[in-house]
């Protein structure tokens, strides 16, 4: 654990909390090396062809607070078309309000048919819709020793993070293929990479939504449709209760100043990750992804 400045004790590592746990102290608990996330370890991950950051159709799942909201807010003030949409109503209304323009959409992406509906009035409603973002999520602490009897957590879970971005793909990729450039981006986590061992299903989740996500790139490679994965560290929303109010976490428009800046680079990489995400992106690949679990577990 040799990190310039003055060495952390196990002590203090595990004082921090688990997803907020600063980069240098993941660091030393998996023994990296300073210069991970930096050029000498990060892998290429650029596209071969530029993308339009305005003028475009843009909806945002999950788009009333948090991540979502901050991204809304930005493809707002670049002079997008932004709708936003999720099952709470007040909350959407609220932050329409602030951003003259701004359409909002009720959508429970848990709910097959109405992921149907929603695509097919959002079509109608927004027929230049190029830009989509799979922002939606939810994050539960599960004891897999003592399980609820019907999994509610583990299958809401599942239905909001991974069914339900890869249903409103599928509803509306044949329309973005009718576009001269389309834009799908999936929001997954850095702890798709390392799980948080007491949010399980989240992690499983996040790591399924990776794995989509390079696959549906792939597919659509050589089509009009470009596809960017955002995987956030710990990040200063409700996502957890009282995580917005939590100094270790990172700050939210910090993180959206950097995803916004890697999203403007020409090109961008296709993986939009922030400095403080590298450690955890890069933990199997170095060789540090036991110490990392037992680092977050530890914390937890």
């Amino acid at each position: 654990m040799n990190i310039p400045g003055k060495a952390l004790s196990r002590r203090s590592i595990l004082k921090a909390t688990a997803l907020a746990m600063p980069a240098a102290a993941l660091l030393a608990a998996t023994g990296a090396s300073a210069q991970t996330g930096k050029a000498s370890g990060r892998p290429e991950l650029a596209l071969t062809k530029p993308i339009k950051l305005s003028g475009n159709t843009v909806l945002i799942t999950g788009g009333g607070t948090g991540i979502g909201r901050g991204l809304a807010e930005q493809m707002h003030k670049l002079g997008n078309k932004v709708i936003i949409a999720s099952r709470r109503r007040d909350v959407l209304a609220a932050t329409a309000a602030e951003f003259p323009g701004m359409e909002l959409m009720t959508l429970d992406v848990r709910d097959p048919e109405g992921v149907r509906r929603f695509a097919a009035d959002i079509i109608q409603r927004f027929p230049d819709l190029n830009v989509v973002f799979n922002n939606a999520g939810i994050m539960r602490r599960e004891n897999l020793l003592d399980q609820q009897a019907d999994l509610a957590d583990a299958h809401n879970t599942v239905e909001t993070n991974l069914n339900g971005p890869i249903r409103l793909t599928a509803a509306l990729l044949p329309h973005l293929q009718t576009k001269a450039q389309s834009i799908i981006v999936n929001t997954s986590s850095g702890l798709g990479f390392v799980p948080l061992v007491p949010r399980p299903t989240y992690c499983a989740t996040k790591a399924g939504m990776h794995s989509y996500t390079v696959s549906l790139r792939h597919q659509l490679r050589n089509t009009n449709t470009r596809v960017f994965e955002i995987a956030p560290p710990g990040v200063q929303t409700e996502l957890m209760a009282g995580q917005s109010r939590n100094p270790n976490y990172m700050p939210l428009p910090q993180f959206i100043e950097e995803t916004m800046a890697q999203f403007r680079q020409d090109p961008p990489p296709v993986e939009l990750l922030v400095e403080r995400v590298w450690v955890l992106r890069l933990a199997e690949r170095e060789g540090r992804f036991d110490a990392a679990v037992d680092a977050l577990s530890g914390a937890a």
